[in-house]
């Protein structure tokens, strides 16, 4: 579906307030994504010209990964030359899987960021057609940086001081990741800061990111809520906290999202960043994570440090979730096409495996494994969480399950350590998918990612890390 729109336009750059490479500056394209299960449309909001400049090489615009069930192409308007492109994941496409989603209409805010062009450009939504390397364009926007309707206002309220929690040299060759604060009084900054630096330090002792420290750039703000905490639903708490981050979402008690994404970009954009990580100030379990948008962690859940990294897999690399045994909010699959996520497979064609030449020699595929001792224990734990969440017990009783859990886990995979092979069971479910590695972060609470999301992870990195 195609809409013609009023060309639109940048004046005056605003100067950036967040150390960035100086002389290349950050658009913003803001729109509605609108539909249901079978079907979507698109509308134009604003394009915004952002306080931070741009924090990607410019010589590297160009998608490499063809990652993400949505992208978007930025072509000059006359020679309709590529200069930008990107794979992205959106609510939209989660939300459009759930049953809620056969039965209802719902309309949600999104935005794609490129650097600002000099030229009057088009920018175009595409989808990717089931599970291959197919696109179809869904939605085309002129946008011109001459028009007087661009938006240069500095967003108010200032979420505050940019935080410098690491540097390792320039924007432009270096992951930006920012962590945003979200449900942090004035008085609890600190907390913020101590939290966020508890969790990088568990991102940094996991490998790859232990040995790619220095090709990450951290930086952190956190606007101020009126009241601690966020929104929690289910029991019936509700927060006005700015960067709008809430439990339940999908009716899922411990998957948090923040559906107001207008907030989010505003606040967002006083940092360079090329990934977010949303720092929920919450001690009840929970996170999310959603390709090329952002991923959440509650900072006080004595989960955080795995939920952080498991969340941030999904959000950096496309990764998918492994595991199938715990109650998700979206329907069943009706087809058996390979997955495009780099970390799981339907097996359609054991010679075409994605990561073969990381097999364990001689491993047979599909692999065998303890599937249904595993399952039996998991329908059991899945129970006892169950039903300590719907008699609202204290969170240290659902933390004593997780590490009862983990160390069960722990116990049974560990003979398989370190093999790679095709594992049935993941993506929500029990057969006809399969993952690369019997354990792996991306799987239980194990605390280190299998080979092959490990390499997953690298080759993104490289694409911000390359000169």
């Amino acid at each position: 579906m195609r809409a013609l729109l009023i060309p639109l336009l940048a004046v005056t750059a605003v100067a950036a307030q967040a150390p960035t490479t100086p002389g290349l500056r950050t658009m913003r394209v803001d729109y509605f994504h609108t539909g249901d299960a079978k079907q979507e449309l698109f509308s134009f909001d604003e394009a915004v010209v952002e306080p931070a400049a741009w924090s990607g090489h410019p010589a590297h615009g160009q998608d490499e990964l063809q990652y993400g069930a949505y992208g978007f192409d930025v072509r000059d308007a006359a020679s309709k030359r590529l200069l930008y492109s990107r794979g992205f994941g959106s609510i939209f496409d989660e939300w459009s899987t759930t049953d809620e989603a056969t039965k209802v209409t719902r309309t949600f805010h999104e935005s794609v960021r490129f650097p600002m062009p000099t030229a009057p450009v088009t920018v175009t939504i595409r989808r990717r057609m089931g599970s291959g390397t197919t696109w179809r364009d869904l939605w085309t926007a002129p946008v011109d940086p001459k028009n007087m309707f661009v938006n240069t206002a500095r967003p108010d309220p200032s979420p505050g001081a940019v935080i410098e929690f690491e540097r390792n040299g320039d924007p432009a060759t270096k992951v930006d990741l920012l962590l945003l604060g979200d449900g942090y009084t004035a008085a609890e900054r600190r907390k913020f800061e101590a939290d966020s630096r508890r969790l990088l330090a568990v991102l940094f002792a996991t490998s790859p990111f232990k040995e790619r420290r220095r090709d990450f750039n951290v930086w952190g703000l956190v606007p101020a809520a009126r009241e601690s905490g966020i929104s929690r639903p289910s029991t019936g708490v509700h927060r006005s906290n700015p960067v709008s981050s809430t439990y339940d979402a999908f009716g899922s008690e411990r998957y948090v999202l923040a559906f107001d994404n207008k907030a989010f970009r505003r606040h967002a954009s006083y940092a360079p960043y090329d990934v977010v990580e949303i720092v929920v100030n919450g001690r009840t379990y929970g996170g999310g994570g959603i390709y090329g948008l952002y991923s959440t962690v509650a900072a006080d859940s004595a989960e955080a440090p795995y939920i952080f990294v498991h969340e941030f897999g999904h959000h950096f690399a496309a990764l998918a979730d492994e595991y199938y045994t715990s109650p998700v909010a979206y329907l069943p699959s009706t087809t058996r096409e390979e997955p495009w996520e780099p970390n799981v497979t339907a097996l359609l064609d054991s010679a075409a495996l994605k990561w073969k030449d990381l097999v364990t020699p001689g491993m047979p595929l599909p692999t065998p494994w303890p599937k249904e001792a595993y399952e039996t224990r998991s329908r059991a734990y899945q129970e006892v969480r169950t039903r300590l969440r719907a008699d609202n017990r204290p969170e240290t009783e659902m933390e004593a399950l997780f590490a009862r859990n983990k160390r069960d886990d722990t116990e049974m995979f560990a003979k398989f350590r370190g093999i790679v092979g095709a594992f049935e069971g993941a993506r929500y479910e029990a057969t006809g998918y399969y993952r690369p590695a019997a354990d792996c972060i991306m799987f239980t609470r194990a605390d280190f990612f299998c080979e092959v999301c490990r390499r997953a992870l690298e080759r993104v990195i490289d694409t911000y890390s390359k000169n």
